[in-house]
């Protein structure tokens, strides 16, 4: 994984948004018309929703060290990790249809790619395994970050990460026996107290989602 370059991307892009202001700029276009079960706090609200778009960018190169340091412990790196070196390739090698962006609006299509990428990667291990690959929570900050991106560029970008997944994961991907050891180690409480570091990224930054919100 070379996330030192997507690490020097980032930076680049804090760079320009601090000259620019871009991102700050469109998400105060932005909030008056954001679906009202996203809740802000009533002081600071675009500060706020700019520090979530801002960790939420940041937090790709962890998440996919993390999530490829897991799979290497289950026995199944060959078969995660290139899933997560497509998200890698969306942050080094946009897609077509993210050409021209910039800075850390940007950013925020590649980040919401692979933040998706692995959330689908997590539903598989939670099918096979009943534990996610990682326990970090992403789903309230991507259905976040889908309503900041437009419902229908959003669900280009879901498309292209179901498509990812479909071509490189399948059944016999979790059917061998370093699998098997592994979902025996993830009964292990030294596991269990390793995940709790990773809180919800949405509820850590005081965003959240209230689904019985009226549309």
């Amino acid at each position: 994984m070379n996330t030192a370059a997507l690490r020097e991307q980032i930076s680049r892009a804090h760079q320009h948004e601090a000259s620019t202001g871009q991102l700050a700029q469109q998400l105060e276009v932005q909030l008056p018309h954001l679906h009202p079960a996203i809740s802000l706090p009533d002081v600071d609200a675009k500060g706020v929703m700019t520090r979530f778009v801002t960790a939420y960018i940041d937090q790709v190169p962890e998440l996919l060290d993390a999530a490829n340091d897991v799979a290497r412990e289950a026995g199944i790196e060959s078969q995660i990790k290139p899933v997560l070196k497509i998200a890698e390739q969306f942050f080094l090698q946009p897609l077509a249809i993210l050409a021209g962006h910039e800075g850390l609006d940007g950013l925020l299509d590649e980040a919401y790619l692979a933040h998706r990428l692995v959330e689908e990667v997590n539903d598989l291990y939670i099918k096979h395994f009943g534990q996610p690959l990682i326990p970090l929570d992403t789903t309230v900050a991507n259905l976040i970050a889908h309503q900041l991106i437009g419902e229908t560029f959003a669900n280009q970008l879901d498309e292209a990460v179901h498509h990812a997944v479909d071509e490189m994961l399948n059944e016999e991907s979790f059917a061998l026996e370093s699998v098997e050891a592994y979902r025996d180690k993830l009964k292990s409480p030294d596991t269990e107290a390793a995940w709790k570091r990773w809180p919800s990224l949405s509820r850590q930054l005081g965003v959240g989602l209230e689904l019985d919100q009226p549309a």
